[in-house]
């Protein structure tokens, strides 16, 4: 059986904590480690099988964990996605916006050949990942479509720089258009599925990214668009947010849940 360590206790961590404990996922949680030990003790709390609170995220990978799974925040992805590969042990990431940081991916993809181990990103809040990876070399435009309730983009960077009144928004108001790269960086707890729409297709610079706030809806709404050589794609994916962080959606959730389990399982492989 596989151990786990979880780095980042929040929705995410929890919920795939507690499918870990269930035995719905077939490997054992043994370490966790969150910049609020309070978060990491409310965490150890629900669980019947107590995983040890490490002191510091570096300390994870000093265990013998066979993956360390990532669902914290980008800048934990910066801080110690290096020494996880180092020591050998296997990473899945769920911040993945930021791979978007040309130097970040370099370094983790050298490692990863180096060290000889894997990095796992879900599929996250989004589908089509499989038909854009095997349609990328014919892929000549990519974008996304995403639309949110105001409250779901609550305390994003983009609005230190531009004042828009969440508050007062009351119909459908595209609020954010760009690229990828550049959404990841502003809305970096709100748009990691563009990132991994990118990283899947043609590159961030690339993919195209708008961001609706519509005030009347209760669901997070992507709609996405691939066109080539291949011929057309279109998709969209209706999601509620997470009960515990309405900047989660549930479908990123059970995207980690699946991702992890299928890792920890000896058992037939559907999709990529």
């Amino acid at each position: 059986m596989k151990k786990i360590g979880l780095l980042g206790c929040g929705a995410i961590g929890t919920q795939i904590a507690l499918a870990i404990d269930s035995g719905k996922i077939p490997c054992s949680l043994t370490h966790v480690f969150d910049s609020s030990r309070e978060n990491a003790l409310k965490l150890v709390s629900q669980l019947n099988n107590k995983p040890e609170i490490v002191e510091n995220s570096h300390l994870l990978s000093s265990h013998p964990v066979n993956i360390v799974v990532e669902a914290a925040s980008q800048n934990a992805v910066q801080d110690v996605g290096l020494s996880v590969l180092q020591n050998k042990r296997d990473l899945m990431i769920m911040s993945a916006g930021a791979l978007l940081d040309e130097s970040i991916y370099d370094i983790l993809s050298d490692a990863c050949e180096h060290f000889k181990k894997t990095i796992l990103l879900p599929s996250g809040a989004i589908a089509g990942l499989d038909g854009l990876k095997s349609v990328k070399d014919e892929l000549e435009s990519l974008s996304i479509t995403t639309t949110k309730h105001p409250n779901s983009l609550k305390g994003a960077k983009f609005f230190e720089t531009f004042d828009i009144d969440l508050g007062s928004i009351n119909s459908p108001a595209m609020i954010f258009e760009g690229t990828a790269k550049e959404a990841v960086s502003l809305f970096p707890a709100n748009i990691n599925v563009a990132a991994l729409l990118s990283l899947s297709g043609i590159g961030s610079e690339k993919t195209g990214v708008k961001i609706i706030a519509d005030s009347n809806t209760d669901k997070n709404t992507h709609h996405i668009v691939a066109e080539g050589k291949f011929g057309k794609m279109t998709f969209t994916i209706e999601n509620y947010p997470d009960v515990r962080n309405p900047k989660t959606s549930r479908l990123a959730i059970l995207s980690a849940i699946e991702t992890l389990r299928g890792y920890c399982s000896d058992d037939v492989k559907i999709g990529t």
